[in-house]
């Protein structure tokens, strides 16, 4: 059972949450928008959507949420900066990964920015979609998404009566997607997010760029390739007669939803890079049962790290999906009804912020208890949100006052 002393603790938390952000809105409106805003995106709600926030609100219609994401004057950027603060706050740790992955979001109709018919990993087919790309920080003590961006698309970007109508700012231009993820690793960064590790899919690990920002700042990579990419003279599915019959070795990546998720594993190394100290190489990974089905992973890190270390940061990528599932299925991520430029990345960063709250709020409730009880609190921490968000609508309004 949850005691209501652990609930005002949580509610004191998303005071003071607020109070962090309360700086990046010049007038009392906008900051009581943003404050009911998020308790909305915490609460047991239907739908996180216009009406239903504009409800939980105390509002007759969807006006208000619709002005506080459209028109009223605040930088989501800045409110990006502060969750970052926040997560590094009280996740932080100088092991920890920084994770690069896309989500999609289904969309009707041609008018919200950057939609179009396009692949969707949360479809798995082409569909009509928004396509975010997102960073998030992964360490031992939770993981939650730092940054974001919303790929636009080159029939946007050429489009300018699409652009002025979606509201894309003339700066934006065309960039793909690792310049989109490059620029969120540059941001982390600068910022100093303490972090050793870079994960991500294919998309990112194939570009070159990407992998040189990443040894420019000191830190070791996992990155997903698909077959097709070359490694010295030849593509790194050709690789594999290199390996030994003896050179496979059964690892967890990580624990599942049923348990350790177990798959034989083969390092090669790979020209010695110029920096003393450190290693690259190929990390192959087969599936159980399934002997001719690979995934293969281009790898930088210390010249110590042993082969179990690089199928840890490896598996360390599902923790990305984890809080795209989270943060849509809690804090209403993927159901927002805007359509502009601004809009979308506002609702965005407030989503994300929630659910940063929410696993801030779990590390508390389970911590110091064996795995199993911890398990049970995560749960019961994470449903717990409503019941914070709706103690927090009467304790510490002044803070947004």
């Amino acid at each position: 059972m949850t005691r209501t002393s652990e609930v005002h603790r949580w509610a004191d938390q998303l005071d003071d949450l607020c109070s962090r952000l309360a700086p990046r809105f010049s007038r009392v409106e906008p900051r009581r928008r943003a404050r009911a805003y998020l308790q909305g995106l915490l609460a047991p709600l239907e739908r996180k959507n216009g009406w239903h926030l504009a409800e939980a609100a105390g509002d007759a219609s969807p006006d208000g949420v619709q002005d506080f994401l459209s028109r009223m004057h605040w930088d989501a950027d800045a409110v990006r900066d502060d969750l970052q603060a926040y997560v590094v706050e009280h996740l932080g740790d100088p092991d920890a990964v920084l994770v690069l992955d896309e989500t999609g979001f289904l969309k009707k109709g041609d008018k919200s920015a950057g939609v179009k018919r396009q692949y969707s990993g949360t479809a798995g087919r082409i569909e009509n979609s928004q396509i975010g790309v997102f960073l998030a920080y992964a360490s031992r003590h939770g993981h939650a998404l730092i940054d974001r961006a919303l790929y636009l698309p080159e029939t946007w970007a050429f489009d300018a009566a699409r652009r002025a109508e979606a509201g894309v700012p003339e700066e934006i231009g065309f960039t793909t997607k690792p310049k989109l993820g490059q620029a969120m690793l540059k941001r982390a960064f600068a910022a100093g997010v303490p972090c050793r590790w870079v994960a991500g899919d294919c998309v990112y690990g194939a570009d070159h760029q990407t992998r040189r920002l990443i040894e420019a700042h000191g830190r070791g990579y996992v990155l997903a390739v698909t077959s097709a990419q070359r490694l010295g003279l030849k593509h790194v599915e050709d690789w594999l007669e290199d390996v030994p019959a003896r050179g496979w070795k059964r690892l967890s990546a990580g624990d599942g939803a049923k348990g350790p998720r177990l798959y034989d594993w083969a390092y090669l190394p790979y020209r010695t890079p110029p920096v003393p100290g450190w290693k690259t190489g190929l990390l192959i990974r087969r599936r159980k049962g399934r002997p001719y089905q690979f995934t293969f992973y281009l790898t930088r890190s210390p010249e110590e790290t042993a082969l179990a270390e690089l199928v840890r940061i490896a598996g360390q990528r599902w923790r990305i999906e984890s809080c795209f599932e989270e943060a849509k299925g809690e804090t209403g991520l993927d159901e927002y009804e805007v359509r502009s430029w601004t809009g979308w990345h506002r609702h965005i960063t407030l989503s994300m912020l929630a659910h940063a709250y929410l696993t801030v709020v779990r590390r508390h409730a389970i911590g110091g208890r064996s795995p199993r009880r911890a398990s049970r609190g995560a749960v019961a921490a994470h449903r717990a949100g409503g019941a914070a968000s709706a103690l927090a609508l009467g304790v510490g309004a002044a803070a947004f006052g």
